[in-house]
């Protein structure tokens, strides 16, 4: 292998993912596309959030 073949891996922690914040305090048990695809889904009192999935500790 060449240096020019080399590929360095994506950096997990530049990987975010848009989720909703329900009103129970826990992230939706989905992700979205989009912020818009996720604000449709969302309830009332619930909040789109961006996260990265490293950090997601409740599922």
């Amino acid at each position: 292998m060449t240096p020019d073949d080399h590929t360095e891996p994506d950096d997990l922690r530049e990987e975010i993912e848009i989720g909703v914040l329900m009103a129970n305090g826990r992230l939706a048990p989905r992700s979205f596309a989009t912020r818009e695809e996720a604000a449709r889904w969302a309830a009332d009192g619930e909040e789109v959030v961006e996260y990265n999935g490293l950090c997601r500790c409740d599922m």
